[in-house]
């Protein structure tokens, strides 16, 4: 019997130590415009080093 990828990944489904072989339950949203909690579009800002909530010049003159 070979015991190729083919089989070692059924023998994975088969025993339950699919970890690998299963896409995850849970994948976080790309689209900025799908992102709804304040948290995660603050995370993500950060990441992109950009700058979130956009403020305008006024916004940003007043604040100093």
């Amino acid at each position: 019997m070979k015991r190729t990828r083919a089989w070692r990944r059924t023998q994975a489904r088969k025993h339950g130590r699919d970890k690998a072989v299963r896409p995850q339950a849970f994948k976080p949203e790309k689209n900025w415009k799908l992102m709804y909690i304040r948290s995660t579009k603050l995370v993500r800002a950060r990441q992109l080093g950009m700058s979130y909530p956009v403020r305008s010049t006024r916004q940003l003159l007043d604040q100093s």
